[in-house]
């Protein structure tokens, strides 16, 4: 698809879901390229790789348009923000759903993402990131995802729209008892339009995780299971800043990596949230 091609589409119109051989496929949905002999060369170079559904999109035409993000580039974030490189549109008819080749259904596996938060030029606030840099020396299961974010609000807000079951965000975050101290709290996400901050409003200099979550919902995302794993602060420093987490909560980050390992097996075996 040429430039012009593209941006015709960015006057679109989003479509849930497309069937494509008998499935019901949409964004989040995993899927194999399979490009028309003929087309474009460099869509070809892309036969075979397995991509996710980023989104369905139905141009001026009424014809649909199936934009996705490669499993295997290590930009596709950038395609998330809408990046042309990282992200590319076939027709429903070049596509397989997984469901119908040799791999596991992407519906069989729960997706679970893992934001570590927070500026590491704040002391204590360096925390998520601190735990997320732990966490992704480990192997999870395909469905699990990793990164720490930062405070890039905007890329976290674009991850949260690949369709997550459960979202777990790490960070420091006030709370009861004394600094170290972790806790799990679960954040009523029908309540976010209430809160005080302005809606879909993102400080490009900081992370506000209420904020990050109203934007990702503002921009359609299916927010479905949102857990914040924080961390009582000691301090977050002076005012020019300062790096290096504080005894009490660097001592909570062995402990936070259980935690949330536990959280993660407990999420998979269907455990949590615990069947009342």
């Amino acid at each position: 698809m040429n430039d012009w091609e593209w941006e015709l589409l960015e006057d679109k119109t989003s479509v849930k879901s497309v069937e494509i051989s008998g499935v019901q496929v949409q964004r989040g949905d995993r899927v194999r390229l399979c490009p028309k002999a003929g087309g474009d060369v460099f869509d070809l170079a892309l036969k075979g790789k397995i991509a996710a559904v980023e989104s369905i999109e139905q141009d001026y035409e009424g014809k649909l348009h199936v934009c996705v993000v490669l499993d295997d580039d290590p930009g596709r974030d950038i395609g998330l923000m809408r990046q042309p490189g990282h992200r590319f549109f076939f027709d429903p008819g070049e596509l397989e759903p997984i469901a119908n080749g040799n791999e596991t259904p992407v519906r069989e596996t729960k997706k679970i993402l893992i934001a570590g938060i927070g500026n590491i030029f704040l002391a204590d606030d360096g925390f998520g990131g601190e735990v997320a840099a732990r966490l992704a020396k480990q192997t999870f299961s395909p469905g699990v995802r990793v990164g720490d974010f930062g405070i890039r609000g905007f890329d976290l807000a674009y991850a949260l729209m690949e369709g997550y079951e459960t979202t777990i965000l790490v960070d420091a975050f006030p709370g009861e008892g004394q600094p170290g101290a972790l806790f799990v709290v679960e954040p009523d996400l029908q309540d976010l339009d209430s809160a005080e901050t302005q809606p879909g409003f993102i400080e490009p200099h900081a992370m506000n995780p209420i904020n990050v979550l109203r934007m990702a919902k503002n921009m359609g995302g299916e927010l479905k299971r949102v857990l914040l794993v924080g961390c009582v602060p000691a301090t977050l420093g002076p005012e020019e800043g300062a790096m290096g987490l504080s005894e009490p909560v660097a001592a909570a980050v062995d402990e936070a990596e259980k935690l949330i390992d536990s959280l993660v097996t407990r999420i998979l075996a269907g455990e949590w949230p615990a069947k009342k």
